[in-house]
């Protein structure tokens, strides 16, 4: 080992995602955002329609809107970031939940080291974070880092293997894995991450890209790499109750 590469921590690592899973989709802050995206590529000159094919193709090629907003219109990402994660009522949407509060501190740290892995910037993790009072509840914060070109993100393998880099982890086996994206989910568990569930609030709505999506339940229970579901992180207790106090 090099003296400058520092001693693996043995314990295993926790990853939450932070959007539509450490709060609810009853907040509705995907569809707000939604529209701030909008109308960025309407502030570009696109009309309505344009816009809203733009924003899905992007999201589905790319994984982010943003991704496509560099490379084919050369925009600021931080300008982006600005206008549309920044500019979010947060405040009023989310509030601090003491059972949330709870679950994270009754992890044992003894045994597992928490960290948060999302599509966002730092900026805008952070804030979400502070307001609902977990800040001091995370170890480590991987995210899409806007200003660095050719960033990665999930679904896409390099974004994980990046994740566990920072978090000086080799065996993905030892990984946990909470996401309300069951495409985000799928691909930590095919690339070997041990305990992956899917945080699926079933009938509420979200956005993916430019369309509303209605939350379903998995149907397919016979394949045998199903993935855990569950409508509440409260339940996380009982799917993982090796890493509680």
């Amino acid at each position: 080992m090099s003296p400058d590469t520092p001693e693996e921590d043995t314990r295993p690592v926790i990853w939450f995602d932070i959007d539509n899973t450490l709060y609810s989709a009853s907040t509705k802050i995907a569809q707000v955002m939604g529209q701030r995206i909008h109308a960025y590529f309407v502030a570009l000159g696109f009309d309505a329609d344009k816009a809203s094919e733009l924003h899905r193709a992007y999201f589905t090629q790319y994984g982010l809107a943003l991704r496509g907003l560099m490379r084919y219109h050369d925009i600021d990402p931080m300008d982006f970031d600005l206008k549309c994660d920044g500019s979010l009522p947060l405040d009023d949407l989310i509030k601090p939940d003491p059972k949330l509060r709870k679950l994270f501190q009754d992890l044992d740290r003894t045994k597992v080291r928490v960290w948060a892995l999302t599509n966002a910037y730092k900026n805008h993790a952070r804030r979400v974070l502070k307001i609902l009072d977990l800040e001091d509840q995370i170890e480590g914060l991987v995210y899409c880092d806007y200003q660095q070109i050719g960033f990665t993100c999930k679904p896409e393998p390099d974004y994980y293997h990046n994740a566990m880099k920072q978090a000086n982890i080799s065996d993905p086996s030892r990984c946990y894995f909470i996401d309300d994206s069951r495409l985000n989910v799928t691909s930590a568990k095919e690339l070997g991450w041990g305990h992956c569930v899917h945080f699926n609030e079933v009938s509420l709505e979200t956005m993916e890209g430019a369309n509303t999506k209605e939350l379903a339940r998995n149907t397919n229970t016979s394949d045998p790499n199903t993935i855990t579901e569950i409508g509440h992180l409260e339940e996380l207790r009982t799917v993982w109750p090796e890493v509680f106090i």
